[in-house]
């Protein structure tokens, strides 16, 4: 697993720079612009949740696009690479990598137009490409009201139960993960069981991309951080799917 695929966050990386604004750049805008334009043509809402008719839309983006795609682009990059880019940056060379990895553009047309654009004093003389398309402006808006959902109705009933005492897995991670680092091999109390099933499209590597049950796992922070840095009285929560839950404890 690398460093970037723990969710819970690591130590001894120094102070983290703190900063209010959501976008510091004008080009982040851009990017994020870009990404939620992708995620509302990904060809997967034709089966999403509310239904889109994606074939009735005039768009030449044919690919699938969602936040597990974003986030797989974003920590495919080396982990020293990782830790030195802003947030953007990180989402820049993911979507850059997809395009050129699915034939969007290339690697020398994506090197030329970049070298036009930082050419001193071409930013603000050479407008950017614009198509105006109604439909998919559309279908844009629509997406970012509506949304879509990974619920699913349940096919097979709930492997565990409330109250019962459960060991976390530590499956192979190649890619991103929604378990977080510090719960793998720990051992938890299923306290919630959530209704229905739930996806996370189109889904890394562990299995994510099958709808299932998901729980709400109690830990006890002594079992986690040990008795030194743990908060007396507490407790801590994970919301978990069904996947990394290896199995109960007698």
């Amino acid at each position: 697993m690398k460093l970037q695929h723990n969710l819970g966050g690591l130590q001894g990386l120094g102070p983290v720079d703190f900063q209010k604004k959501v976008f510091v750049e004008s080009w982040e805008t851009r990017i994020f612009g870009i990404h939620t334009a992708m995620m509302a043509l990904s060809t997967h809402l034709d089966g999403s949740l509310p239904d889109y008719t994606m074939s009735e839309v005039p768009s030449t983006f044919k690919d699938i696009w969602t936040w597990a795609d974003l986030r797989r682009g974003a920590e495919s990059i080396s982990p020293f690479a990782y830790f030195q880019y802003r947030y953007y940056e990180k989402w820049l060379g993911g979507i850059s990598g997809f395009f050129i990895e699915k034939g969007y553009i290339s690697e020398d047309e994506l090197a030329e137009f970049t070298a036009k654009y930082l050419k001193e004093g071409n930013m603000s003389t050479i407008p950017l490409p614009f198509k105006e398309e109604q439909g998919i402006d559309t279908q844009i808006i629509k997406y970012l009201e509506e949304g879509d959902s990974g619920r699913r109705n349940p096919e097979n009933p709930p492997i565990f139960q409330t109250g019962q005492k459960v060991k976390i897995a530590d499956p192979d991670c190649n890619e991103h993960t929604r378990l977080p680092g510090y719960l793998r091999n720990k051992i938890g109390t299923i306290d919630l069981v959530y209704p229905d099933c739930y996806a996370y499209f189109p889904g890394p590597s562990d299995s994510l991309q099958t709808p299932q049950v998901s729980y709400s796992v109690k830990f006890d922070p002594k079992d986690i951080w040990g008795k030194e840095y743990s908060e007396p009285g507490s407790m801590i929560y994970a919301d978990l799917f069904e996947c990394y839950i290896a199995s109960v404890i007698d």
